[in-house]
């Protein structure tokens, strides 16, 4: 099972690598108000969507191909008629040109290979209608690591989740963006500390926490396989990051 995934069997609900508080910023930058027309891609378990869903947006549209986590997304969107799930690719979601005021995506690029990430960061400038922003939330390398350090880097934690994970550094992400035609607008860093005990009581609270400490107790091979994870995040610690970025759909103006 991906690292993520067992994570989230175990019951942690935040599974963003600069924890809820990243997010919230990240969020706030966005200068989200009611009703706007917003987009996530690989809504996860549904926590961010929370956070969206309380700003009474007019619309909501969780988009992922994948059946883990769908169960929890319903749940979460119950009761808002204004949301609905797409089973599709984030790199061609179906829905229409300009259709969103804000797009979001949280540690989904990560695991994507370059040519993925350059699609589905279209895919999201194609959904934004004209100053529409496009928030991302994902694992960062240094930027002074050498090609084989980052090479290093990115199997070992590949190894360790059980997924391939392809992290740029923040000046890469943001390139990535720049490239797609939009305007980078903000940008925030905190520690890759996911698994730390002091990170689960921030994102996860202490019932959620204490629950998801009992899971691991539970679960044949669960505490091996998270222990292992958490190892690997602190040996690299000096290596990793988790970083977030705004950036805008530029409004063309009539000289183009």
């Amino acid at each position: 099972m991906q690292g993520h995934w067992l994570l989230a069997m175990l019951g942690k609900r935040v599974l963003r690598p600069g924890g809820i508080a990243l997010t919230r910023r990240m969020l706030e930058a966005c200068a989200l108000v009611p009703g706007q027309r917003l987009v996530e891609l690989g809504p996860g378990v549904g926590r961010t969507a929370e956070i969206l869903l309380a700003t009474r947006p007019s619309s909501y549209r969780g988009v992922d191909p994948h059946p883990e986590g769908r169960e929890q997304v319903a749940a979460v969107l119950d009761g808002h008629p204004e949301a609905q799930y797409v089973v599709a690719d984030a790199a061609q979601t179906t829905l229409p040109e300009a259709s969103a005021d804000l797009v979001v995506g949280e540690a989904m690029l990560t695991m994507q290979s370059d040519a993925h990430k350059r699609e589905i960061i279209a895919e999201a400038a194609r959904l934004l209608a004209p100053g529409g922003r496009y928030a991302i939330h994902e694992l960062a390398l240094r930027g002074d690591l050498t090609d084989t350090e980052v090479e290093a880097t990115r199997k070992e934690i590949s190894r360790a989740i059980r997924v391939g994970a392809r992290p740029l550094t923040v000046a890469g992400w943001s390139q990535m963006l720049t490239e797609a035609g939009l305007v980078v607008e903000w940008s925030g860093t905190a520690p890759m500390h996911l698994l730390e005990p002091r990170r689960l009581m921030q994102d996860e609270g202490l019932v959620g926490t204490a629950r998801f400490m009992l899971r691991m107790a539970r679960t044949p091979g669960a505490r091996e396989r998270v222990t292992s994870m958490r190892r690997l995040f602190r040996l690299r610690a000096t290596a990793l990051t988790a970083v977030a970025l705004v950036a805008r759909k530029p409004v063309q103006t009539a000289e183009g």
